[in-house]
């Protein structure tokens, strides 16, 4: 029975632990695995406009020795036009996995339900698995471990907070969320984090006071203008502003690296001066991308070799 991967919920932390240390082993000796994806075809399937997770995807796809074929929705849901288990159904047909990046998850779990190869969850409005992996693959770089660590969130709860809480307390990682009043993450998800921090021992702090921010080894932070959103800048900035990264927030906490998914806003959600920095991991994550996902890749499609 095949696998898809649309959160880190579904994982142990066993798993987790082990996808990490794959995907650095991966990234450091390629030569190990070969080209575990010789002769598939992969189909990316992308509702919402991409730079990195596009150019990351296909790259890698090819470095594992596969071909992707991109498919443009041109920023229309595609339940708009075929119902999504139909869609996975039919490209299932023809590829070997189905990269998908999308509007809503209950699309995702629609083309999973059609399809009977993995489908991989390229971003949607709740989570973004892809990008937590490569930013605990750059903590882990760059700190030598994940685990007794602390990470810091400031900023819009959102699909990039889920991911990062849910595999972070996986991997041991404590965690620090700083929001304005009315920003968090859902409610859903924080009861669910809650009970996994909890069960595994992980410190979890959720705050709206950004003067609680004491203490972390690492602060991340997200747009404050998320795609489509209309919100006139003079509103966001006067109740995002005080939660903006900046030198004064890394000296007051003691973090020793800054962190973005990008796309980043200049000055806004972090200054420019700190993302040009020494403690500046952005192009760390941006490189990792590839490689989380190069692991996810070879993780679902060549078992059970690499899930041992």
């Amino acid at each position: 029975m095949h696998q898809d991967f649309l959160t880190f919920l579904d994982f142990t932390q066993e798993q987790a632990k082990h996808l990490l240390e794959f995907a650095i082993d991966l990234k450091t000796h390629p030569e190990k695995y070969g080209k575990p994806l010789e002769g598939m075809a992969i189909v990316a399937l992308f509702e919402k406009p991409s730079l990195r997770t596009r150019v990351t995807f296909d790259v890698g796809i090819n470095q594992l020795g596969g071909h992707m074929v991109y498919v443009d929705s041109q920023g229309a849901e595609l339940k708009k036009r075929e119902d999504p288990k139909d869609v996975g159904n039919n490209l299932a047909q023809w590829a070997k996995a189905i990269v998908a990046r999308v509007f809503s998850h209950e699309t995702l779990q629609d083309l999973a339900a059609g399809s009977d190869v993995p489908v991989i969850n390229a971003l949607c409005d709740k989570f973004h698995p892809c990008q937590a992996l490569a930013d605990y693959i750059s903590m882990q770089e760059h700190l030598g471990s994940v685990a007794g660590k602390t990470m810091a969130y400031v900023g819009d709860g959102n699909n990039v907070t889920h991911s990062l809480l849910i595999l972070g307390i996986l991997l041991g990682c404590h965690q620090v969320v700083v929001t304005p009043k009315g920003h968090d993450i859902a409610a859903q998800i924080k009861e669910t984090v809650i009970d996994l921090a909890q069960a595994h021992n992980v410190k979890l702090t959720f705050t709206h006071q950004i003067s609680d921010l004491q203490h972390c080894d690492v602060i991340y932070t997200d747009t404050w203008l998320s795609m489509g959103d209309d919100t006139p800048l003079a509103d966001i900035k006067e109740k995002f502003m005080p939660y903006q990264v900046n030198e004064a927030l890394v000296e007051q906490s003691n973090a020793k690296f800054v962190m973005h998914c990008q796309p980043a806003h200049r000055d806004l959600e972090i200054t420019s001066s700190l993302m040009d920095s020494d403690k500046s991991l952005l192009m760390t994550q941006s490189s990792n991308r590839l490689h989380a996902q190069n692991a996810i890749l070879s993780y679902l499609l060549a078992k059970p070799s690499l899930q041992s």
